[in-house]
């Protein structure tokens, strides 16, 4: 699962929201992974439209959620790259 992008920080970032109970389980990943704030992290995974490496990538970057799905299609899915490749775009 690290090896094809699904894991960041020992969390399994890649699930896919289908109930109420996925949705949370979301966004505790998103706290988790990020250390955010719970409006924050409201309102990304909203913007985000339920994509927990999409939320991921926009708070740890500061990017919107068309960028940060740009990162993520550039790193092949691994939110580690896509955050390292924002880094390298802002030097």
């Amino acid at each position: 699962m690290i090896r094809i992008g699904k894991v960041y920080d020992n969390l399994m970032v890649d699930l896919q929201p289908t109930n109420e109970k996925l949705v949370y389980r979301s966004l505790r990943i998103i706290r988790l992974a990020t250390r955010a704030n719970q409006e924050a992290i409201d309102r990304v995974y909203e913007e985000s439209g339920g994509h927990v490496k999409t939320a991921i990538v926009m708070i740890l970057t500061g990017v919107g959620a068309e960028k940060a799905a740009r990162l993520l299609r550039q790193a092949e899915g691994f939110v580690r790259k896509a955050v390292e490749l924002a880094a390298s775009e802002k030097e």
